[in-house]
């Protein structure tokens, strides 16, 4: 046989043999890529649960998200330690880890809740221990399913960056279609209950065929060792310490824009609930593309090849975070041209799918597949990449959103990225190529034009299509807790939401600031007064001033808004008013924590009812909290914003209900409107020592007039139903086949994203919906 024969039958050999393999391993791709599916339901489902219980300001989301991801990574050590075992039938333990997962997850709501009702009141330290108790066991048995399969698929192939490449893809593609589903169908079919019993299910149904494939593999005699690994062979290695440190850097960069998207992706949708599914499908799209291809490149020209795939690692990063870093301007070039949302994604996928293939790379070039530790290693890089992504979300979430913008901590992470470039370059790469000049011209151009790339973000977010070039928010104000902006005639944003106006004016009352005058007359003596949600103050000025009031507590979850007030005569003196006690927390939180305080009145002019976690203060568990704090003879009061939902769950909850214009008061005593208390207390008003109403103005008569006529409404069958007063039994008939609220049940928030972008365009045009 000639030379150029043998190797025509040698790469015929190795065609058959990568046949082979991939029609013996199809199967496990498919597991994983089921066993995917469930985990991240899980993640969003109770992520959600645990925010209804433990509150959504940042402290609660971060210690959520960092104990969810720690305990995947001590979940990746234990794998690892079984996967070092030879004798260990790695199938059957991962089904039975998926079955454990299963079980956990069927119960899981009723634990939370459990443990949720014993430790009311704890402290945030308290609070972040129990969480990362409750979740330690589930995510640890989801963290140590990678290291397993991966130990298993090597001893068949002998490549590591292939194992890891597809199944970190199959898994990844399993949890971003759970994040499209979850968005468009499951929270709002299923609840959060019905999406945990899906997840069991299909955590029960992998499990079964796990131990199918274990109880096959018994009949047929294990699968030896791949040839490459029983010869012995190795290849050159980057010392593993330097890829603990990659993997760990990577994370670090690919969460910490993650969070940046997700802020930018929220302002630009309006605050939807599913935003969060949507980015996060797209984004872990991009991920399993990116570790997809990488299977590819390590079964060629980056098999043996160390310094080809060092090359290849720093320029996935080094685009990676270049894309990542171009996303925001993008987004809002794409949304103030009234393009669809839709089409900015591409963008986050890109920069997803390089930053993704990063981490096979790093495991391809750091471990040795001829090594008995395969799994034990793969689950410290695992590891590290965790810890890196939840440092990551830490300092962004308490440190940098409190001291840069979001341009600021973009060029940071860019920065970031570029020095990781560079320190792989250095490692094994002498002199800079062509390419790789022309790619750093390229970071030097973008660096140098970021300031005007990121100009007027948050305006052409907010307005979108009917953004003008050149206008700018009066006052921007973002933290930790959020974005608050101010336009010039002092209409307020929150997180890209219309949230007011910085009026206090009756006369002229452009905001339906008369709600808050109306406090008088529907209770008698409102001595102690919570208000739950802030502002800029308008209606807290309103309360406070008035004489009835002796305290007035104020929880809001936006520390943003206490920064701009001094600016606004208006209500600034708010800030200084004995009477006022302003409390920065999640409002169901503090009510939680606080279960010995009682108040006459609680006030709620907080969010329109099908944004975000808009359901956390309209459910029957809210109103039933609520409840346990209101006096005697207490009312709440609050925005509906004449959801038929959310007035059908108050008049369902207590037994005396009655509209005010979008706003609800109920109680469990009997409420009327009455209309001459309400006009002795409007006459002698002052707000900072000014009267509201000068009766000696015709306007201003005309004003009160108009306003004690609203008292006569209520048994007006010819009166406009959105301005006049109804009676509760009146909202029960009319809304008879509405839907309670309840903190399983979110259909309105969670509406298809579609129809959610329309709706809240149609309350964008028309500026005060609100109110």
């Amino acid at each position: 046989m000639t030379t150029a024969e043998a190797q025509v039958q040698l790469i015929v050999h190795e065609i058959e043999r990568g046949r082979e393999e991939s029609s013996g391993l199809w199967f496990y791709y498919v597991l994983f890529f089921f066993s995917g599916f469930p985990a991240l339901l899980y993640q969003i489902v109770w992520q959600r649960a645990l925010f209804t219980i433990y509150g959504v300001n940042i402290e609660s989301v971060t210690v959520i998200v960092t104990a969810f991801m720690l305990g995947l990574g001590l979940g990746s050590l234990g794998g690892g330690w079984l996967s070092k075992r030879p004798a260990m039938p790695l199938l059957a333990v991962f089904g039975a880890i998926e079955l454990g997962i299963s079980c956990f997850g069927l119960v899981s709501l009723k634990i939370f809740h459990a443990v949720a009702s014993f430790t009311a009141g704890t402290s945030a330290l308290e609070t972040g221990i129990i969480t990362f108790a409750m979740l330690l066991i589930p995510t640890a048995l989801m963290g140590s399913t990678l290291p397993l399969l991966v130990a298993h698929l090597v001893r068949k192939n002998g490549n590591v960056g292939e194992s890891v490449g597809v199944l970190y893809s199959v898994n990844t593609f399993g949890s971003a279609i759970a994040c499209f589903l979850t968005a468009y169908v499951l929270m709002r079919t299923f609840g959060e209950l019905g999406s945990t019993r899906v997840a069991g299910l299909i955590n029960a149904c992998v499990a079964a065929t796990a131990f199918g494939l274990q109880a096959l593999h018994r009949q047929t005699g294990q699968i030896g060792q791949c040839s490459e690994l029983a010869s012995g062979s190795r290849r050159t290695l980057l010392p593993f310490r330097a890829g603990l440190l990659l993997s760990a850097g990577v994370g670090f960069v690919a969460i910490c824009y993650e969070i940046v998207w997700y802020r930018l992706y929220s302002i630009a949708s309006g605050r939807s609930a599913a935003c969060f599914a949507l980015l996060l499908g797209w984004y872990l799209m991009g991920v399993a593309y990116g570790s997809l291809v990488t299977r590819d490149a390590c079964r060629g020209k980056l098999r043996n090849d160390l310094p080809a795939l060092l090359r290849g690692l720093s320029a996935v990063i080094f685009w990676g975070s270049m894309a990542a870093f171009l996303v925001g301007p993008a987004l809002a070039a794409i949304v103030s041209r009234g393009a669809p949302l839709d089409l900015s994604y591409p963008l986050a996928f890109i920069g997803a799918a390089l930053l993704g293939s990063a981490f096979p790379l790093v495991s391809h070039a750091s471990i040795d597949p001829a090594g008995s530790g395969n799994g034990a290693q793969l689950s410290y890089l695992y590891l590290a990449n965790i810890v890196g992504c939840a440092s990551g979300g830490y300092l962004i979430g308490f440190v940098a959103m409190d001291r840069f913008s979001i341009h600021g901590i973009s060029l940071i992470l860019l920065s970031l990225g570029l020095v990781l470039c560079a320190v792989i370059l250095a490692t094994g790469i002498p002199r800079l190529s062509a390419r790789q000049w022309v790619g750093l011209a390229a970071a030097v151009i973008v660096i140098l034009g970021s300031r005007s790339l990121y100009s007027n973000l948050y305006e052409r977010l907010v307005f979108g299509a009917k953004y003008l070039p050149g206008v700018q928010f009066q006052n921007v104000a973002e933290s930790r807790t959020g974005v608050a902006t101010v336009t010039s005639d002092g209409t307020v944003y929150g997180g890209g939401v219309y949230d007011g106006r910085i009026s206090v004016d009756l006369v002229n009352d452009v905001n339906g600031i008369f709600r808050a005058f109306a406090v008088d007359a529907l209770h008698p003596a409102p001595k102690r007064v919570l208000m739950v949600g802030l502002s800029m103050g308008a209606w807290a000025q309103v309360i406070a001033s008035n004489p009835r009031v002796a305290a007035l507590t104020i929880v809001e979850i936006d520390s943003n808004y206490s920064k701009l007030i001094p600016q606004y005569p208006a209500v600034a003196s708010l800030l200084h008013n004995p009477k006022v006690e302003i409390v920065i927390d999640d409002g169901r939180r503090w009510l939680v924590r606080n279960p010995d305080r009682r108040f006459d009145m609680i006030v709620m002019n907080t969010t329109l009812h099908w944004l975000a976690h808009a359901s956390n203060l309209l459910s029957v568990e809210f109103l039933q909290l609520v409840r346990s704090h209101l006096r005697p003879g207490g009312i709440h009061y609050y925005n509906t914003t004449f959801s038929a939902d959310a007035l059908l769950t108050g008049v369902t909850v207590f037994p005396y209900a009655m509209r005010v214009k979008n706003f609800l008061a109920v109680s469990d005593s009997p409420i009327t409107f009455d209309k001459e208390r309400w006009r002795a207390a409007l006459t002698p008003y002052t707000i900072d020592g000014k009267r509201v109403l000068d009766l000696d103005n015709a306007a201003h008569r005309a004003a009160l007039n108009d306003l004690l006529a609203l008292a006569d409404t209520l048994h007006d069958p010819e009166a406009t139903v959105a301005m006049r007063i109804e009676s509760a039994d009146s909202l029960r008939h009319r809304f008879k086949d509405a839907s309670l609220i309840t903190d399983d049940n979110m259909r309105g928030e969670w509406m298809p994203p579609g129809t959610f972008i329309a709706i809240h365009s149609a309350a964008k045009a028309k500026a005060r919906i609100k109110d």
